[in-house]
């Protein structure tokens, strides 16, 4: 019975985890923070998932966010492959099976 509960609680525990947004960042914001690691991300918005990575890389947040916590024009975000509408707030809704992509914008010529 000791031996059920605990598969139980492990079979839980992993399904659990595959319930958070997933969070990926690009080549180019790694060449910025080394050691990034895409991931799962026990949060239920946007700014909760930026705050979580924040204090994981810390400096990340700042530069993705300019000073009003607005969304800076260098860097994009997109949920389950779509740009995110709310530059501002980042009020977009976010689910357990979201995939979140946090890029900076590439420019040149």
């Amino acid at each position: 019975m000791i031996l059920l509960h605990h598969v139980l609680s492990i079979f839980l525990f992993e399904f659990s985890v595959l319930q958070m947004p997933q969070v990926r960042f690009t080549y180019a914001l790694k060449r910025f923070f080394p050691h990034l690691q895409d991931g799962r991300i026990d949060a239920s918005s946007l700014m909760e998932t930026l705050h979580h990575v924040d204090r994981q890389y810390p400096g990340l947040k700042s530069y993705i966010l300019d000073e009003q916590g607005r969304l800076r024009k260098h860097v994009q975000i997109y949920l389950d492959g779509e740009p995110i509408r709310d530059r501002e707030t980042l009020g977009d809704p976010i689910g357990p099976e979201t995939e979140i992509y946090l890029m900076q914008a590439l420019s040149g010529g």
